[in-house]
């Protein structure tokens, strides 16, 4: 079941049908068709805070054609979904694993995992 995304903005329940993104460097915002998925830095509106964006005194708006309702899932979508789960139950079979911890180096060494690189 795919969630209805909300409006970002403070107390609106309303559906997401636009995302916001923009450069502050240049200081352009542009109001587009919602996204497929949320990214940071993007912000998701419903259709009346997305026609009533003002932006700082200079700033340009950049507005694209908005469709009123959140697009549905082409069959691509369906079909990458099917091929993450099938790549998913490969990854995870005991074999698999065993190959990775061998070319990691990581064979016969147990206690909790190495923690991963943060990048700030």
């Amino acid at each position: 079941m795919r969630l209805k995304r909300q409006c970002d903005r403070t107390a609106c329940n309303a559906g997401a049908v636009a995302t916001l993104t923009f450069v502050q460097s240049e200081g352009t915002a542009v109001v587009g068709p919602l996204a497929t998925h949320a990214e940071p830095h993007t912000y998701d509106l419903c259709a009346v805070h997305a026609a009533r964006l003002t932006v700082p005194r200079g700033w340009t708006v950049v507005r694209l054609a908005v469709e009123e309702q959140q697009p549905q899932p082409s069959d691509d979508d369906l079909l990458a979904l099917a091929d993450a789960v099938r790549e998913a139950g490969r990854v995870s079979s005991p074999s698999a694993v065993a190959d990775v911890r061998r070319v990691a180096g990581d064979e016969g060494q147990s206690g909790p995992a190495r923690p991963a690189l943060r990048l700030v």
